[in-house]
């Protein structure tokens, strides 16, 4: 290897192994972003240090392709933890490259950022002028193999100095094995003798590119399938109900927990696809297929660790005729199809509200009309977090891209539509749904994603309020004040920023939306939408049904 400072190594890796960075330039990762340019890596510039980690976190979650986020020391540093916090929690792959104290010892401005990190249960490598290169590596391989977000330190003193030269070895290569361990032979017989089975898949399942795999098993068995909401239409087809908890429809619910025999591949059950205990029949026989050691639920009657593609080939071979049938396999889908067909679907919305602003869900049906076909979709946390999977087309599991909900965090949106912006690069158009005040908090990226998107549409779900709190707890008789926010004009500041924008007050004026789509698509379009806060969407609904049961049997 040529003669590189540490900074220098570090981007040499990294180098091989992605080619997008987001960032904040300051002290402590100057000479890294000098020499990250040097190395032909793509920095996109943000304008918070949280947005850093987020756009990376997804570019990542848009593309399946690694990305770094980039910031200086101490309060850089901290300004990005809750975007770190959010990718540990999703176990999404990223590298956040940071500055850090001094080798020779903390300043008096200096924190212990590896303390922080460990904290939210990001490992931290912190390279040394040794072995810069072979840390970097290990850093990467670390956050690949584990599915997490790693934090590489590069010590403030060390970052200008020459780096020691290194052999470094030929980086491990992440091959998915046929190799499963015990129980899919029971799984398969359960399966075959199933006489109403269901396939339900998960991020996992897409993350491990299972969907051909998972789909065929289907076809064979003439099972039911649906998906959780990141995994959405991966096993889109015949028999496919749709998203699977809060978001999908009572119908498709009913059908799901009429199931004799679930195979969960790559989801992890969580309280919210499984709708609060209720998704699932008493008497169903739950078999689980995911790379974690154990059952990741209570309600897991088998569990098999594997990759779900590999065990998805392994009960295809098992089911080639080893394993008998006993039952119609087309029955099951037939039963299905005139209950969907003649079932109720999601609620359209209200042409006239109490207060006259826009129903949101007749303002998200509208919008699915509007928007282009290739779409990416980045949605941020908030009470309007199912609005998109519930009511528009989204055409790949990839294409929906859920930020905060593992941390039940709001704000990360702009920066998460930044990454995936860069991450999409085939024409489709990168449109990202944002509630007033998650899109208040992440404001200053707003002139970052008019810089990165060659074709935005941002939808503003503006009820000049936070509307989970407000019914939530406006509606148990807190004061509603602290929950309020002044109505902003997000059009006037979008112009400001260099985008075009309208104020939609009503469904007539997504016109203005679709003239700027006729003319091309081209920039970033802001579309205000002046939503009510009296309609309650039916997952929150939910959510506090099952948060009142469970206090009252508290109390009881």
């Amino acid at each position: 290897m040529t003669s590189l400072t540490v900074s220098g190594r570090v981007a040499q890796v990294l180098s091989g192994y992605l080619s997008d960075i987001f960032g904040v330039m300051g002290n402590g990762n100057a000479y890294f972003l000098d020499a990250a340019e040097k190395q032909g890596l793509r920095f996109s510039p943000v304008r918070h240090e949280g947005a850093a980690i987020a756009a990376a976190d997804a570019y990542y979650r848009a593309s399946g392709r690694l990305a770094a986020g980039t910031t200086t020391y101490g309060p850089g540093y901290t300004n990005a933890l809750t975007a770190l916090a959010e990718a540990v929690q999703a176990q999404i792959p990223a590298v956040l490259v940071t500055g850090d104290a001094p080798s020779s010892g903390a300043r008096p401005w200096d924190v212990d950022q590896a303390a922080i990190a460990a904290g939210l249960g990001a490992e931290t490598f912190t390279v040394t002028r040794e072995a810069a290169g072979a840390i970097t590596q290990q850093a990467v391989e670390y956050a690949l193999a584990q599915r997490t977000a790693v934090v590489l330190a590069i010590p403030y003193d060390l970052a200008a100095l020459e780096a020691a030269e290194e052999q470094l070895p030929v980086p491990a290569a992440l091959e998915v094995t046929d190799d499963v361990d015990g129980g899919l032979e029971r799984a398969a017989e359960l399966l075959a003798g199933a006489a109403r089975p269901l396939v339900l898949a998960g991020r996992g399942a897409h993350l491990a590119g299972a969907g051909p795999e998972l789909r065929e098993l289907a076809d064979r068995l003439g099972a039911l399938t649906a998906g959780t909401a990141l995994a959405l239409n991966l096993l889109q087809g015949e028999g496919y109900l749709g998203v699977a908890g809060g978001f999908g429809t009572d119908t498709a619910a009913g059908l799901m927990g009429e199931a004799d025999v679930v195979l969960v591949a790559g989801a992890s059950l969580s309280q919210f696809t499984m709708r609060f205990g209720h998704l699932i029949g008493p008497d169903s026989t739950v078999v689980q297929i995911d790379t974690a050691l154990d059952a990741t639920h209570p309600r897991v009657d088998l569990f098999v660790s594997a990759d779900a593609k590999a065990a998805a080939r392994g009960l295809l071979r098992l089911l080639d005729g080893s394993v008998p049938r006993v039952r119609d396999a087309g029955a099951w889908r037939a039963e299905a199809r005139t209950r969907l067909a003649e079932g109720e679907a999601h609620h359209p919305g209200s042409a006239v509200t109490p207060d006259g602003r826009l129903d949101p869900r007749a303002l998200a049906v509208a919008l699915d009309a509007v928007l282009p076909e290739r779409r990416t979709v980045v949605q941020d946390g908030g009470h309007f977090v199912g609005w998109a999977p519930m009511y528009w087309r989204i055409p790949r599991p990839q294409d929906l891209v859920m930020v905060g909900t593992a941390y039940q965090a709001i704000g990360l949106g702009l920066a998460s539509a930044v990454g995936a912006a860069r991450a999409v690069e085939d024409g489709r158009t990168l449109v990202l749904a944002s509630g007033d005040g998650g899109f208040l908090m992440g404001l200053s990226d707003l002139e970052s994603l008019v810089g990165a998107a060659a074709s935005a549409v941002v939808v503003i779900y503006n009820d000049a309020a936070y509307g989970a709190e407000i019914h939530q707890y406006g509606s148990q008789g807190l004061t509603e004040k602290p929950m309020l926010i002044p109505e902003v004009d997000f059009s006037g500041i979008a112009r400001a920023l260099g985008a075009e924008s309208a104020v939609i007050r009503s469904v007539a004026d997504l016109s203005a939306l679709k003239d700027w789509i006729d003319a091309g698509a081209k920039g970033t379009f802001v579309a205000d939408c002046r939503i009510t806060s009296t309609v309650r969407a039916p997952w929150l609904d939910e959510w506090m049904r099952a948060s009142q049961a469970a206090k009252a049997a508290v109390a009881g």
